[in-house]
């Protein structure tokens, strides 16, 4: 069973990586037009789909590193030099231009009907940086009880991201343009921290298994 420790910060890595606050005006975007059922309608589709998506990463990451012969040590280096990347990127703005950039996209090429699917929960929900930091909590929480418990998180995570875009409206006159920029640049550097974390805890595994291998 995980402490309340590992609870609370892969609740804390998975909501800075999803950023239901920044997704807030983007979805506002993609429904323009729309009324507030369809509104409705779309986050929960795009909320529930993003679920199973990192849902279904949880429980067989781990197993599809393992047959690829990467070790979960190497995985935690590499996903925590990702969410490092991500965490630069909302500290100098440039993660939301490229959701923007993938929203516009998305609008030329999709049917409205579709936007659930994409760019909703894939890849601006369950993105890179969120299935990522799924596969890693996964290998910190390797049992059964753990992956369940991940999977309340998950779960907890997406009911608060469903909840944000019904009151994206709000939220976002709320927070406004500067309110945003602060909020995106401060969850950045919670990022860079969790990611360096995972840096560390990757390189002492891989450590471990060198000193561990008979020479």
């Amino acid at each position: 069973m995980a402490s309340a420790d590992q609870l609370i910060n892969a609740f804390t890595t998975l909501l800075v990586t999803i950023d239901p606050p920044g997704l807030a005006p983007i979805f506002l975007g993609l429904t323009t037009g729309m009324s507030r059922t369809e509104r409705t309608q779309v986050a929960l589709r795009g909320s529930v789909i993003a679920f199973i998506i990192l849902a279904v990463f949880a429980l067989f990451g781990a197993g599809v590193l393992g047959v690829l012969g990467i070790s979960i040590g190497a995985f935690r280096i590499a996903g925590g030099l990702l969410l490092f990347w991500i965490a630069f990127e909302m500290v100098f703005e440039k993660r939301q231009d490229r959701k923007e950039k993938a929203t516009e996209v998305a609008i030329t090429k999709d049917h409205i009907e579709n936007i659930a699917v994409f760019p909703l929960a894939l890849p601006l929900i369950a993105g890179p940086g969120a299935i990522s930091a799924t596969i890693l909590l996964a290998g910190t929480l390797a049992t059964s009880v753990g992956k369940a418990q991940l999977i309340g998180v998950l779960a907890a995570n997406l009911l608060l991201t469903f909840l944000m875009l019904l009151v994206a409206e709000r939220l976002d006159r709320f927070l406004g343009v500067t309110g945003r920029a602060i909020l995106t640049r401060l969850l950045g550097v919670i990022l860079a921290a969790l990611a360096a974390q995972f840096v560390v805890d990757g390189a002492k595994s891989a450590l471990n298994l060198i000193s561990a291998t008979p020479h």
